[in-house]
């Protein structure tokens, strides 16, 4: 399974450049899969739903099935958050998978950037970033893309994974 990340701090432009690279790498033809890390607590179900009150009553795992979906929680109960390694064995074989954060792990990424947020550059210091897309031009030793370029990001992404063939 090849993998990308899209890494950058908060209100950088990642999670929607996650979407239009999901959108175009699969009108494309080829499957993707997305694994998000999230800093805070979250949750998928609420109170009051049967998957809320088995989780609440003790359940390690929780599945619910319909014909259009299927979702698995994971208490982890002091267990500790999982790698994403872990993460990525769970996954069915796809031809792609897009990671949302992570930005200290190994895999290559693309760094979201916007100079509004006045956050300096991740990918000064990391090689793992292999690129940029931004909100503004840049120069740096990698390339840097237009942050709504979608097109050229997804081409950067797919020809770095070796997938630009299977996509044509």
């Amino acid at each position: 399974m090849r993998l990308y990340g899209v890494t950058g701090w908060k209100n950088a432009g990642k999670t929607g450049l996650m979407e239009r690279l999901v959108t175009e790498i699969t009108k494309r033809g080829l499957t993707v899969s997305t694994v998000k890390h999230a800093h805070h607590t979250f949750d998928v179900d609420h109170p009051g739903k049967d998957s809320y009150r088995h989780r609440h009553a003790g359940a390690s795992e929780v599945i619910m099935s319909s014909r259009n979906r299927v979702a698995h929680m994971i208490e982890l109960r002091g267990a500790g958050e999982p790698t994403l390694d872990d993460l990525l064995a769970r996954l069915a074989p796809v031809d792609l998978v897009l990671v949302e954060g992570y930005k200290r792990d190994c895999h290559p990424k693309i760094e979201a950037y916007r100079a509004e947020t006045g956050n300096p550059l991740i990918a000064h210091d990391d090689s793992t970033v292999r690129a940029v897309a931004s909100d503004t031009p840049l120069t740096l030793d990698r390339p840097v893309f237009d942050l709504n370029d979608t097109v050229a990001v997804a081409d950067f992404i797919l020809a770095e994974v070796g997938l630009a063939r299977a996509a044509e």
